[in-house]
């Protein structure tokens, strides 16, 4: 498990996560919009759009489904330069 100054990827706080990150780790994981879209159950493209964007939030238990989807196709390292840097 990645440690990010002393928390887990669980205890990641997701409202904290840049738009610009949404998008990178997305990206990093391998998902277009669609893909994502077809993954996770009542989630659309344009609700994934405007989270990237910044022009709406998910609610919690969305981009907790988005951020577990995108990490596991990540390593620990990549996550946290995502995080950190973004």
């Amino acid at each position: 498990m990645s440690e990010r100054h002393g928390e887990s990827l669980e205890d990641v706080d997701i409202a904290d996560i840049s738009p610009q990150a949404w998008r990178l780790l997305r990206v990093a994981a391998g998902y277009n919009q669609r893909a994502v879209e077809r993954e996770v159950d009542n989630l659309m493209q344009a609700h994934i759009s405007m989270l990237e964007s910044g022009s709406r939030g998910l609610s919690q238990s969305r981009r907790r489904a988005l951020f577990a989807l995108y990490t596991a196709e990540l390593d620990d390292e990549q996550v946290d330069a995502l995080l950190e840097h973004f």
